[in-house]
């Protein structure tokens, strides 16, 4: 799903792991593990009540260093290589890497000084094309299409807005303004993230109450809906406009 426009399928100072917000208050295991999986699984994207796109994900920490993995699937052509993008981050949320390929074309970012740098690699040139942006390291990265990238941005949200009260969760509503890049349309822009409250929603034929956090830009607007009850996991998108829904399998 692009930020800047409708749907295309084709050829901040913290990252809040679900893991830290639910474990932050416990004094008696301060570090964390050298190496522990996060989260995993895959989103179901809907459009029009059609699936036309599976989303496998994974998110890792390793030494420091926030793993998040993730490979798009077609329904309409499940056994062509998809999407793929992987996302370094260290644990204070500044930049390591991002990588994305298509099969035919590759992009990575990577931090340089005051910038974070994109080299570009398409087929028809061997030598990749630069294009530098003036940002900070903890950016956050929302490529087009993977909505793992969104959890991020909301677990990074919710690590300033929520805290452990006598073992509860505690959230306050506010808007947050975060800068982020668009990798694939080599564009930066500002998003701002707000906590509506807590919703009863249907999914799957269940009743459930969820966080809705409000996510927008110039020219969209998404609701997203996470579990306070198991790591503040991303449960379902829903983009109005684009008469599309995104639900964790």
């Amino acid at each position: 799903m692009t930020l800047s426009a409708r749907m295309r399928w084709g050829p901040v100072a913290v990252l809040a792991c679900a893991a830290v917000l639910h474990a932050s208050d416990k004094k008696d295991n301060p570090k964390p593990a050298a190496s522990q999986m996060v989260d995993s699984g895959s989103f179901g994207v809907f459009v029009k009540g059609q699936r036309v796109v599976t989303e496998n994900f994974s998110v890792q920490q390793d030494n420091g260093i926030s793993i998040v993995k993730s490979q798009l699937k077609e329904t309409a052509r499940p056994t062509t290589a998809g999407q793929r993008s992987e996302l370094q981050m260290t644990n204070s949320g500044e930049l390591v890497r991002y990588q994305w390929t298509d099969g035919s074309g590759s992009l990575v970012v990577t931090p340089n000084n005051e910038f974070l740098l994109e080299k570009i690699t398409t087929a028809a040139s061997s030598k990749p094309a630069e294009r530098p942006f003036l940002m900070p390291s903890t950016a956050a990265i929302l490529d087009n299409n993977f909505f793992v990238h969104r959890q991020v941005l909301a677990w990074r949200y919710l690590a300033t807005n929520c805290h452990t009260e006598n073992g509860t969760q505690k959230c306050l509503q506010g808007a947050l303004d975060f800068a982020v890049l668009v990798p694939q349309d080599q564009t930066s822009m500002s998003v701002r993230m707000e906590l509506a409250g807590r919703e009863k929603i249907t999914i799957r034929g269940t009743e459930r109450e969820l966080l809705r956090l409000n996510l927008k830009g110039e020219a969209f607007s998404w609701a997203l809906w996470v579990d306070e009850k198991d790591q503040f996991k991303l449960m379902r998108v829903l983009i109005t406009d684009d008469n599309t829904e995104v639900v964790r399998d």
